[in-house]
């Protein structure tokens, strides 16, 4: 279709790529992750990954291997999440505030955000595209709506139109539901190792056909609103000693904290203090 997403710097301001995901649904930032960081993420999860089988259907995908619970094996993920060009962005999307009542006093509250969903994709030769989908289909969200997620997929590899770049459907995240996805509009996103691609909830998108000779592997994290379900079960994926492991920050941010005005509670209380240090509590 001609069309091709904006790319930003690793510095960006978070408050011009929210615009252009407000805008477009979808944009990259390049230089994401160093090559340290890359070095140390393929350290981390790639024994996993070899060890790992295909998926069993057409949407995970038969040549296409994925691992989850990445919290739990790639502890150095913590300072990727917290970059403001992701987490800063993910919050001005999301953290929009609405009114409520409480008797005859009125307040206006925002959802924080939260972290939903993490997955390693390595799509391997002979991969077919998979479906084009909306990843707020998870929570089976009407369309047109309000954005609730930002989803980052970094380039653990590079991503070409051949190996299976990551397809895009730029303003997809503006349509309503009686309008469906069609390849012919998607767009592949190319980008070399450590660069990310980033979305929002609403926007069509999928793993594309693979006819290179070598895998492409991406690291993907999801935010969402504090007030909707995790797509992944963080309090099962990662056990909470490793929790406590990470910065008070992403402690919250894996779920152990409350949404305004009250969600969330353990015990009546900000359920933080359950994986608190003790000089906290």
């Amino acid at each position: 279709m001609g069309a091709s997403l904006t790319r930003f710097g690793p510095d960006a301001d978070p408050a011009e790529v929210a615009e252009t995901l407000e805008t477009d649904g979808g944009a990259i930032v390049t230089a994401f992750a160093g090559k340290s960081m890359l070095d140390g993420l393929w350290a981390d999860l790639q024994p996993v990954l070899e060890s790992g089988d295909y998926g069993a259907d057409e949407f995970s995908g038969h040549r296409t291997k994925r691992i989850a619970s990445l919290f739990a094996r790639a502890p150095r993920l913590a300072e990727l999440v917290v970059q403001p060009v992701f987490l800063d962005t993910a919050r001005k999307l999301i953290e929009r505030p609405v009114k409520v009542w409480f008797g005859e006093a009125q307040a206006s509250l925002a959802p924080n955000v939260q972290i939903s969903a993490s997955q390693v994709i390595q799509i391997w030769p002979g991969e077919g595209e998979q479906p084009l989908h909306r990843d707020d289909s998870s929570h089976l969200i009407p369309y047109p709506a309000p954005i609730r997620r930002v989803q980052m997929m970094l380039a653990l590899s590079e991503f070409t139109a051949e190996n299976g770049g990551t397809l895009v459907i730029p303003g997809s995240h503006r349509w309503d539901d009686e309008q469906p996805p069609k390849l012919a509009d998607a767009i592949a996103t190319e980008m070399e190792p450590g660069s990310a691609l980033l979305w929002v909830g609403g926007t069509y998108h999928g793993g594309g056909r693979n006819t290179a000779e070598t895998p492409r592997t991406g690291l993907t994290v999801s935010m969402v609103a504090g007030n909707m379900r995790q797509e992944e079960n963080q309090y099962l994926a990662v056990p909470r000693e490793i929790v406590r492991e990470y910065p008070e920050q992403v402690r919250r941010l894996l779920g152990y904290n409350t949404c305004p005005p009250f969600l969330g509670w353990h015990e009546s209380a900000d359920p933080y203090h359950l994986v608190a240090d003790p000089v906290e509590v």
